[in-house]
């Protein structure tokens, strides 16, 4: 370890708080590299000249804030940083991810004609019973799974996208670029499940992992909704990211 680093862990501060700071530093500059493990608390104590109950609430923190991971036996380890998308405009994944630098590939799982449900045909403002299209998706980040769409869109825009390799391109782009149909505002749900078998073997992570879980209802420009989806991202490799501003009387 870095003896200037070590040096820092002195003056008014919490002493935990200095070696969260000295730690969070090593881990930001590569120091300790994703999935390396951390020297144990006993090893930390000596190099900080701390109390071990001190270490323990550095190590707290960089949990608490997704830095760091424990396994049961094993020790402590750096954990991988999560991918963010920023929801505050309208992008589709691979659009999104794409502009921050990473690769993109999709599963096409299944793509098939259905008769609409109840639900879905009244999210499309469609028929019960015509046809739409459902589209099953995995999305790879980086060339690990992060996400399962389940996508539903009406019969016309399906029929028009089996002609577009959807391994490599994002049904919003597609839907303006190749079909020329502006989009306008999506609605979105957003909560919390848990990883069923499917799920899990899809996005592999454990049986009831924590997902997260988006509906989204995409309309186009005139306000016609046009796409109906389930997304479901891993809640250790993913986050969306929003910015609200305080509304101000004036």
């Amino acid at each position: 370890m870095n003896q200037a680093i070590v040096n820092r862990v002195n003056g008014e501060r919490p002493l935990y708080d200095q070696v969260y700071q000295a730690l969070l530093q090593q881990i930001v500059d590569g120091t300790y590299q994703i999935h390396q493990q951390l020297p144990s608390e006993k090893e930390l104590s000596e190099l900080f000249n701390v109390s071990r109950i001190t270490i323990r609430q550095a190590l707290n923190q960089l949990q608490l804030e997704h830095l760091i991971y424990k396994i049961q036996g094993k020790g402590t380890f750096v954990s991988a940083p999560k991918s963010f998308q920023n929801i505050s405009e309208l992008q589709g994944f691979a659009e999104a991810m794409t502009d921050l630098g990473h690769e993109v590939f999709n599963v096409v799982k299944e793509f098939r004609f259905i008769p609409a449900t109840p639900h879905i045909a009244s999210k499309l403002k469609v028929s019960v019973n015509s046809t739409v299209v459902e589209i099953k998706r995995i999305r790879l980040l980086n060339r690990k799974p992060v996400s399962f769409e389940l996508t539903y869109l009406p019969e016309a825009i399906g029929t028009a996208l089996q002609q577009i390799n959807l391994s490599t391109r994002d049904v919003f782009l597609a839907i303006e670029e190749d079909l020329s149909i502006a989009l306008g505002h999506a609605d979105l749900n957003i909560d919390a499940t848990l990883a069923d078998e499917e799920l899990s073997e899809l996005l592999q992570v454990d049986l009831h992992a924590p997902l997260l879980r988006v509906e989204r209802l995409t309309h186009d420009h005139a306000g016609n909704p046009i796409d109906f989806e389930y997304l479901y991202f891993s809640g250790e490799r993913f986050q969306y990211r929003l910015r609200v501003d305080r509304k101000r009387n004036t």
